[in-house]
């Protein structure tokens, strides 16, 4: 994504089933023209407080908040120390207001962020709030969950889910405990059209599979695809505060970006390549100068058309003149030792793959829980669009009847969606969906 597009985007949290406040917090500052988008891109945040309500709550806000305004203020010292200065700043500031006030004693967050930027994403990460890039069927983990079940994984080189749920919940790294924190960066992970992006708190992953996040999201636009997995993470008892932040690059239906490069002209894969090379000031000198001495030939072997050609030739040199001028003339950026050190090549990190197709039996294992909620809902009376979701009942066999695999998820996921959102408005806190079917098991990883 080299070039500034306007991405699609959702954000949504909810305080889930089981707790009585939201301590997750989440944030959106998206380039709104080409001139941000060189400078900062596009920021997203989402984190997850912890510490008792009050405190938790604090944390998160203060994180959000301030990791994006940070960052602002750093970006033109480059991506990497920005990120990482925007980190530490923001754990100095939730620190101190521990440090201040004993009843704050202890606070803490999680905070995942992404930078969207011309050389590609960039993730900062602390705690164990989740990034994904979902590409062509796979969903793609890029943060590494600092908690004490993926820190031992790691020690004896096995998958974390190997361990169950040993010390699953036990954070060892966070946003305001300590003056200091160690933060991850990640990237620059190459973009290309129509690769989507989600940020998110344990309490989605905890409860919604890898595979599931990634079928829907590819499935549904940013908005329903967030509002989908909320509802689907409550039926699944809510036990956590749920936030999901899905962002969307433009195209994808027809080639990749390297596709459409490869399918270009040869000589318009030379230009490209010559261009990346030598800034344009030199190529239209060298062009003035060459015409200026073909303009000397034809004046000498008294071909018509030499003054023409060397009055083109003059033209083009001083503007090349004009362009080198501006360019030595260019204010050097702030911190250039750490700048280029942005731009060398770093380790891409990719710390789990999920197959995330959309499959027929993805959309069957949703239609059953489809059943037992209509079943309950019938039971209690709770009002419902039951017309609506009649209509994308039938829809879902239509498609499943001409073998459209995605037209039948899409309807599945929608029907669903009526009757979780009406469900979930007239339950109370506690009171838990328990479908008669009992999920699949997890491809193997």
């Amino acid at each position: 994504m080299s070039a500034f597009e306007p991405v699609r985007f959702a954000a949504l949290t909810d305080v889930g089933v089981k707790r009585s406040h939201n301590q997750d917090a989440c944030a959106a500052q998206p380039a709104v023209d080409a001139a941000g988008f060189a400078v900062q891109g596009h920021v997203f945040v989402v984190s997850d407080g912890m510490g008792g309500h009050a405190v938790g709550e604090k944390a998160s806000a203060k994180a959000a908040r301030d990791i994006p305004f940070l960052y602002s203020k750093h970006a033109r010292d480059g991506i990497i120390p920005a990120i990482r200065r925007a980190f530490q700043e923001a754990n100095a500031g939730i620190f101190a207001i521990g440090q201040q006030n004993p009843e704050f004693r202890g606070l803490g967050t999680t905070s995942t962020a992404l930078f969207i930027r011309p050389e590609g994403a960039w993730v900062g990460h602390v705690g164990d709030s989740r990034a994904y890039r979902i590409r062509a069927g796979q969903a793609e983990q890029l943060t590494f969950d600092h908690s004490w079940v993926w820190e031992i994984a790691r020690r004896q080189g096995v998958d974390p889910d190997e361990l169950g749920d040993f010390k699953k919940n036990v954070i060892i790294r966070s946003l305001g405990p300590d003056p200091e924190v160690e933060v991850d960066i990640e990237g620059p992970h190459p973009v290309e059209p129509g690769d989507a992006f989600l940020l998110c708190s344990d309490g989605l992953t905890n409860v919604v599979t890898p595979q599931e996040i990634g079928a829907v999201v590819t499935a549904l636009p940013p908005d329903d695809a967030a509002r989908f997995l909320v509802q689907l993470a409550n039926l699944r008892g809510g036990p956590d505060n749920i936030t999901v932040l899905i962002v969307k690059v433009p195209g994808g239906h027809g080639s990749t970006a390297t596709e459409k490069a490869n399918n270009r002209s040869p000589l318009a894969r030379l230009w490209a390549s010559w261009h990346k090379r030598v800034p344009w000031s030199f190529s239209v000198l060298g062009a003035g100068v060459g015409l200026a001495l073909v303009s000397l030939i034809m004046q000498l072997g008294g071909v018509f058309g030499a003054p023409l050609v060397f009055a083109v030739a003059a033209i083009l040199i001083l503007v090349g003149i004009v362009g080198l001028i501006a360019h030595t003339q260019e204010e050097p950026p702030v911190g250039g030792v750490e700048v280029a050190a942005d731009t060398a090549p770093r380790e891409l990190n990719i710390y789990k793959k999920h197959d995330c197709r959309v499959t027929v039996e993805l959309a069957e294992r949703f239609a059953q829980v489809e059943t037992s909620l209509l079943e309950v809902i019938r039971a209690h009376g709770i009002p419902t669009d039951f017309d609506t979701h009649m209509k994308l009942a039938g829809t879902a066999e239509s498609a499943a009847v001409k073998g459209d695999d995605a037209a039948l998820f899409r309807a599945r996921c929608y029907s669903l969606l009526i009757l979780a959102e009406a469900y979930h408005k007239s339950r109370h806190k506690q009171e838990s969906f328990r479908p008669s079917w009992t999920p699949s098991s997890p491809a193997p990883k």
